[in-house]
């Protein structure tokens, strides 16, 4: 137990210890990541205050699993922080915490070899259209799939910002279209693109729907398609979209390569239109991870 500290720590005091601080849904992963730690504490006897445990966690996650260094990282940093917040309350002592921060992380270079090599996978715009195309468009789970990819595809946004998405967050801008979206960094709503062919499949999708909703992209029963008025979820969200790129033989393509394709193809022609469009602090950010240019085959060929 954590000195001055209610059990579990980890379980009971996040959301306060980082409310204000992190979005609901980043709450939500320094929960689960901190009762990781917290289980492999309680499994070996060892003690949850003690930065060596946090040392041996790291050696265990690197060891005992497949994880990418990236992964692993993370889980460290959600520990680490959740002991800085409980410093800065004085519930422990600043020491603790700072004995924590000196535990480092794993080298990317050593676990390399762990990488996803799809990790970004580009998707070229042929692919796109055929993506989009997969729903079935009759069906009432198809209009909704309709609008939800081709919203994606025309707007690079997040898929967390997507599974919130209110009516009210769509404006006509002279002949087009903006979402007003706020993002897991943004202090205040920021402008993202929507197309007009993605407006009207939301139209569609919404004239269809049986009930009333502020969300736009609601749920449905898992097993008779029945629609709620909840919104989806950010997992759904990357749930129907490998869906349709497995149909596609695009197995591959996740959720977030939509926004990767948004970046690079905007970047073709400014890469500071791609990096408001994505809404990055950041242009660095926009051009190191955003944009997927590739070596064009061939171009070798006749050097010599």
């Amino acid at each position: 137990m954590l000195p001055g500290l209610p059990q579990p720590l980890q379980l009971g005091e996040i959301p306060t210890l980082l409310a204000g601080q992190l979005a609901e849904s980043s709450i939500a992963m320094y929960r689960r990541d901190v009762r990781a730690y917290v289980t492999f504490a309680a499994a070996r006897d060892l003690a949850q205050d003690d930065p060596q445990t946090l040392a041996a966690w790291r050696d265990a996650l690197t060891l005992s699993s497949r994880m990418s260094p990236h992964t692993i990282n993370r889980m460290l940093s959600a520990v680490r922080r959740v002991m800085k917040e409980a410093a800065g309350r004085q519930m422990i002592p600043t020491s603790l915490h700072l004995a924590f921060t000196s535990v480092p992380g794993v080298s990317l270079k050593a676990l390399k070899g762990r990488l996803k090599l799809h990790a970004r996978t580009r998707i070229l715009p042929e692919d796109m259209r055929r993506l989009c195309d997969a729903p079935d468009a009759t069906t009432l789970v198809g209009k909704r799939d309709a609008a939800l990819l081709a919203t994606l595809a025309s707007s690079g946004i997040r898929a967390s910002e997507l599974a919130t998405l209110q009516q009210t967050q769509i404006e006509k801008h002279g002949t087009g279209y903006i979402l007003k979206v706020q993002g897991k960094t943004d202090i205040e709503f920021r402008d993202a693109h929507l197309s007009a062919e993605a407006k009207a499949l939301i139209d569609a999708w919404l004239a269809a729907r049986p009930m009333e909703s502020p969300y736009i992209f609601t749920s449905f029963s898992t097993r008779a398609a029945i629609p709620f008025p909840d919104p989806i979820s950010a997992p759904s969200v990357w749930r129907i979209v490998q869906k349709y790129a497995q149909r596609c033989g695009l197995e591959h393509i996740k959720a977030h390569d939509f926004r990767r394709f948004v970046g690079t193809r905007l970047a073709r022609t400014d890469i500071r239109k791609a990096q408001l469009a994505l809404g990055h602090k950041r242009i660095d950010t926009t051009a190191r991870h955003y944009i997927l240019d590739e070596l064009e085959p061939g171009l070798t060929d006749h050097l010599y």
